[in-house]
Order: structure tokens, then sequence, then C-alpha cells
């Protein structure tokens, strides 16, 4: 249990009947609580609510230009906030429950829906249908559609771990529920997609080739997009970050670093022995905790490929290190 100094307690419970029933009244009270995901922990709350919502940037310090992604129980509950295409059809059939969050067009239903808070004033939303079966029962016992970005700081590093949470938003959030380590690691691929095509706005655990593959075209970025306008999470420069200065591509580690090796480069902590790019993607937060809370006065990392996964682990690694 961690407290604040003005006694608010953050408490770290196991998931059972009980504390599932507990997190949904928290839910339907209109709080905010921290639960697992396959890709990190998301601080939830009811994305109807303006209030609650504000509950979740309070507690973050999240800018409020920033928009949240909206988890949904299945697609028929998605169908009634976003507009989905051809295309977004598919891909919810193909991927979800699963780490993948589509920015679609907002309906008539969804806008009155949806607190402005979360959609941060834009005609799109961003949804996913989660794959943990804690989230999924939160969300099926609450009938609640829930706002919910990783369960952390803003821009700090993303939480794996019920620890994790409470480290950096102990006193801020009440309750936690532990579901062990997150499978991914990584936040959900985000994909802009309505008839015109598709484009990915961040990289994630599905990678743009099997998006392509599926879809049976390439993506097609936006010629109009405005570099400086955020139009979903995970877009800002600086992100996902540690409070050490971190250096990426690192293959001459200083004595002040503490380096986080990959394959046969060992470091003082290693993504993967074996050179698998999920598992590093897995460990990858885990690791930037070790390290952040390390004696060493710096971080370094060695290259990573950029290829699969890899391209959303180089992605974390550079707003993180910016």
């Amino acid at each position: 249990m961690t407290m604040n100094k003005d006694g608010f307690k953050t408490q770290i419970k196991a998931c059972d009947t009980h504390s599932l029933a507990e997190a949904v009244a928290y839910l339907h009270a209109g709080r905010a609580v921290a639960l697992p995901t396959e890709t990190v922990y998301g601080l939830a709350a009811d994305a109807t609510s303006s209030s609650a919502v504000a509950e979740i940037y309070r507690a973050k310090n999240r800018p409020s230009f920033n928009p949240l992604i909206v988890h949904v129980a299945d697609q028929s509950a998605a169908a009634g906030i976003g507009y989905f295409s051809q295309k977004a059809e598919k891909l919810a059939q193909h991927f979800w429950p699963g780490p993948l969050s589509m920015v679609v067009p907002l309906t008539d239903q969804g806008k009155a829906a949806m607190s402005p808070a979360v959609t941060a004033g834009l005609e799109t939303i961003a949804l996913r249908c989660p794959a943990h079966p804690v989230m999924r029962a939160v969300l099926e016992q609450s009938a609640l559609p829930l706002a919910a970005p990783s369960a952390n700081m803003s821009g700090a590093i993303s939480p794996t771990e019920a620890q994790h949470v409470a480290d950096s938003l102990g006193g801020r959030v009440a309750l936690v529920l532990d579901g062990g380590a997150c499978q991914q690691g990584l936040e959900s691929t985000i994909i802009s997609v309505d008839d015109d095509g598709w484009r990915i706005l961040r990289p994630g655990p599905i990678t743009r080739e099997e998006i392509s593959a599926l879809l049976g075209d390439e993506e097609k970025p936006d010629p109009n997009a405005d570099p400086d306008t955020v139009i979903s999470p995970g877009q800002l420069a600086s992100h996902y970050a540690p409070s050490k200065t971190l250096r990426c591509n690192a293959l001459d580690p200083q004595a002040d670093e503490w380096l986080i090796g990959f394959g046969e480069i060992e470091g003082d902590d290693n993504l993967s022995p074996t050179s698998d790019l999920a598992e590093a993607a897995a460990n990858l937060y885990a690791a930037l905790h070790r390290a952040d809370a390390s004696s060493k006065a710096r971080i370094a990392i060695v290259p990573i490929p950029l290829t699969g996964i890899g391209i959303a682990i180089n992605d974390r690694l550079k707003r993180a290190a910016h």
C-alpha cells in the first residue's frame, strides 16, 4: 500500500471476484482504477463522464490536448461509438480482442455519449478491444466504455507490473488490480483507418506487414496531415522516458552508464539473450525501470533491429531518449 502526504491510499490487490467488484464500483462512482492489459497497465475511468476522465488527466498530469484510447468489450460496442469502414471491420474481426487501436470517425451517438475530454475535441476517436481477461471482465461487469491510457505519470516509463503503477502513481489512484507482468509489454499499435485507406500512427505489437497482408493494400500516409497535431496517444516527441539520460544504439558503454543489452551483448540487463524481438518488447519497460533505479547516472541501450516489432521498440526508445 502506498500513501501520499494527504493520506490518500493506493492499494494493490490480487484479481479475484471481490476486487473485480470493487473496481467496478469505483468506476461507477466516477473514480479511476489501474487495470492490467496485455500491453501495459492502464488507468481506467468511465469514458462517458467528464469528471471521471478528469481524474485520469489529473492523476497523470497529462496534457489535455493528448487524446485517450477508449476500451470496449466487443466490436458491437465499438460500432456504437465510431464509424467502421469495411477495412476497419476487417481489422477488428481479425485482431480483436488484441493490441490494435483504431482511430475512426465519431458517430453522432459517439459524440453524444463520449466525454469531449476523451477525444481532445477531435472528430475522431481511438477504440480498442483488449484481450487481457481482467480488463475484459471489468468491461463486461461494468458495461462501461473505459478510457485507459498507461497508468503512470505522463511521459514517464510505462508500467508493465502492478508495482510500477504504485511507484509512479502512489497516492493518486485508489486501486491497482495486480494481473502479473504484461504479456506484450508495449502499447498497442494505433492505426487510422477510413474508406480511403489506413496509416499507422504508433507502431506496436501488430506490425505494418500484418496489417498490409490482411487488407491487401499498402499504407497510405495522409498528405494533409499536420506533424504538429496530436491525433492519437503516443505521438508526443518526448514520451516513455526514464528520469535519467538514455543513449540509444550504444556499442561503447561508459563507466557511469547502465547498459541494456540484446542478444550476444549481455550488458547489465538483457532484453533477450536469444535475440527474440517479442521477448525484448515484453521486457523493455521493466528493464528501463530497473536501469532508472540503479546506481548508475545514465542509461545506454545497444542497437535493436529495425524489423517487425523492433520498429515499435525503436519508436519507444527514440521518444524516451528525446
